[in-house]
């Protein structure tokens, strides 16, 4: 992924009129819509039907929209590679452009890259993790859309053409000639950090940790049986608990950094911002996987000391009366202490493949793949 700093010009393609006429005479228009697997591929399922609609209404013709799932190759230092992507059209009778949709998260300038448009190659690039973590059916149809008319030329006279983006803005990239579309420097980062925590899908990551979980359930247990642990929990205040809660996931997300070497280091100057961004959503996306089971191990214990404990015993034990906040108190340390004592030294479960858990992961498999000379799949 290039983070260098390259010479842009703002730049709105207006096509020649050899270019216009052709539009013009369209009969029809053919789009093939690759996609990386994961999110990618889904979200390109979802919005073909939407992405031909729009197109037919915009080009006045007849509009083939096909998907296909294959992962977007990266040249060693760092660059996506446009000619094997270009490739895919081959594989078609006919093909206008190629749209790539991909998880690679993509820099230049110092901001992040929505999409890349090369019109000598009838190539767009479209970086889904640029677009957010709720990136909506809507704005990714319309980045779309955009970059395709970047490619095959303006809809003919008379038709309106795709909404501008507002928080985007298309320029020229002299050095590979290209167009690209930047999202804004403030609110762009932080988009961009969220589009990668979702690409890793922590929902689909959470029950790999079902072993880590029994572990600190069979762990937690121990605070419904101990009358010890009651009136631990009752003595310490909520922030106390809160922080000790706090901890006890740190150290989890912590061991599951460390124990599976999912920490990138830096090996090129250049790439530091990239590598930052990497760790980055690692520990994001690692820290809800954790508060997804530490709520989980909660709400399990919690059920269960309100199931066996008899609130009068409670209220013996405690020397006061028994009331919801206690039964909360003694699931919130009972947790902390599974999470700690049980699931720390756990791991995901064992038919988990680390490769694809993190971007940092994934992208060292594609330049992998590609220095071999292997195809990407």
């Amino acid at each position: 992924m290039p983070g260098g700093r390259e010479a842009c010009t703002s730049v709105t393609p207006t096509p020649t009129p050899v270019e216009s006429a052709t539009v013009r005479a369209r009969d029809d228009l053919a789009i093939v819509i690759a996609a990386d697997p994961g999110l990618p591929s889904r979200r390109a399922a979802a919005i073909q039907d939407d992405v031909r609609a729009l197109l037919a209404d915009l080009y006045q013709c007849d509009v083939r929209v096909s998907t296909t799932t294959s992962t977007l190759r990266t040249l060693p230092h760092g660059d996506i590679d446009t000619a094997t992507a270009s490739a895919i059209a081959d594989d078609y009778e006919r093909c206008d452009a190629v749209v790539v949709l991909t998880e690679v998260p993509r820099r230049t300038r110092g901001q992040p890259l929505v999409a890349e448009a090369f019109p000598d190659e009838s190539l767009v690039v479209i970086s889904c993790p640029t677009l957010g973590a709720w990136a909506t059916r809507a704005r990714i149809q319309r980045v779309l859309v955009d970059s395709v008319t970047r490619v095959v030329g303006d809809p003919p006279a008379g038709q309106e053409p795709p909404r501008r983006l507002r928080w985007s803005g298309w320029s020229e990239r002299a050095s590979r000639g290209s167009l690209t579309l930047h999202a804004d420097t403030v609110t762009g980062a932080p988009r961009l950090v969220m589009g990668m925590v979702a690409a890793n899908e922590p929902a689909r990551t959470a029950p790999r940790l079902s072993g880590a979980l029994a572990a600190a359930t069979a762990t937690g247990a121990f605070g419904v049986f101990y009358s010890s642990i009651w009136q631990m929990a009752a003595a310490l205040s909520p922030q106390r608990l809160a922080v000790i809660a706090v901890m006890a996931m740190v150290a989890m997300v912590a061991w599951l950094m460390v124990s599976n070497r999912l920490w990138d280091r830096r090996e090129r100057a250049r790439l530091a911002t990239v590598i930052l961004l990497y760790n980055l959503s690692t520990v994001l996306t690692l820290a809800l996987v954790v508060a997804a089971l530490f709520v989980v191990l909660f709400v399990v214990i919690l059920g269960a000391s309100a199931l066996v404990i008899d609130p009068g015993f409670m209220g013996q034990v405690l020397g006061e009366d028994a009331t919801v906040g206690s039964y909360v108190r003694l699931a919130l340390l009972a947790a902390s202490m599974g999470v700690v004592a049980g699931a720390l030294g756990s791991n995901f479960d064992s038919d988990t493949d680390l490769r694809q858990l993190t971007h940092g992961q994934r992208e060292r498999a594609r330049v992998r793949d590609d220095a071999e000379g292997a195809p990407g799949t």
